[in-house]
């Protein structure tokens, strides 16, 4: 199988390594992002990568550009990544790479929840309230939300914790106007996906977006979209409410980890089994296959 810790692209220059994505400059007006099969957990990343995982994500992020291109406009230049690298470095950008338009980003994650789970479930327990919007009591673990709501974030630097913040937080960092501009879209991207993949049999319980401004200042979507790393994919036919469902993405590496006694989420961070690694992958590969209807053959 085809597996890569982390790009190291001899013919442009990196501008910025992530959990999972280097960022290299291809000139002043774009980039090449390219999707390693490192996987992070608990905002450290694991030593084990999920083979060809990078590619499953690239892929099927590609896949939704398209199909929500007429809610907002993406980042995808119609440029292939073979066009900008060198032929020794051809191995590390095929499949897994897409070459994008630069963009400022803005400094949130757009969370949008369908339904009760994750931080959401916990801080509904403590408080009935998720990011300070108030829900109906009695609600249980993974609840389906009368209407989604738009949950922002901060967007953490690497090794630190994403927090959640309230709308009038989110409004004060970027403004009102384009606070507002970002949770309708937000909302709109994730009635679109979930309508589409409720027809698949799939249930999106909650996703984040990314967004940054070009040079005339649109609303652009950007970095990775509705993929297992940044959503929860649950098969509808398995969903039931009062526990964490079955799910085709990268929750199946938190209950691991969360049901070992021995690891207190700090480093080091224990190794995953193989049988754990082999699992991750096949739901990555089920998830794409559940959504575009095609069945995953690597590239």
């Amino acid at each position: 199988m085809n597996v890569l810790f982390e790009s190291q692209l001899t013919s442009l220059k990196r501008l910025h390594r992530g959990k999972v994505r280097e960022n290299y400059a291809v000139d002043d007006q774009t980039m090449l992002i390219v999707a390693s099969d490192r996987v992070s957990a608990f905002d450290f990343i694991l030593e084990q990568p999920i083979p060809e995982k990078g590619m499953i994500l690239t892929q099927l992020a590609q896949f939704w550009f398209n199909i929500l291109a007429d809610v907002v406009p993406n980042h995808l230049m119609n440029i292939k990544p073979e066009e900008v690298v060198s032929q020794q470095d051809l191995s590390q950008v095929i499949g897994r790479s897409m070459v994008v338009k630069r963009l400022k980003p803005l400094p949130i994650e757009a969370v949008v929840r369908g339904y009760l789970i994750g931080s959401g479930w916990k801080d509904y327990q403590t408080s009935g309230q998720v990011c300070g919007i108030s829900l109906p009591s009695g609600l249980k673990q993974a609840s389906m939300l009368a209407q989604p709501i738009f949950t922002p974030s901060t967007k953490a630097a690497l090794g630190n914790h994403d927090e959640n913040i309230s709308f009038e937080a989110m409004s004060q960092l970027i403004g009102k106007e384009l606070a507002i501009r970002v949770r309708d879209v937000s909302i709109q991207l994730y009635e679109k996906a979930s309508d589409y993949a409720a027809r698949q049999g799939i249930i999106i319980a909650d996703t984040k977006f990314e967004f940054g401004l070009d040079d005339q200042g649109v609303l652009t979507l950007m970095d990775e979209v509705l993929t297992p790393d940044s959503s929860r994919f649950w098969p509808a036919d398995q969903y039931q409410e009062g526990c964490s469902p079955p799910s085709y993405d990268k929750q199946f590496i938190r209950d691991y980890l969360n049901s070992l006694s021995d690891w207190n989420k700090t480093a080091p961070v224990p190794r995953l089994p193989d049988e754990i690694i082999k699992k991750t992958f096949q739901k990555y590969c089920r998830a794409y296959e559940v959504l575009t209807g095609q069945a995953w053959l690597g590239y």
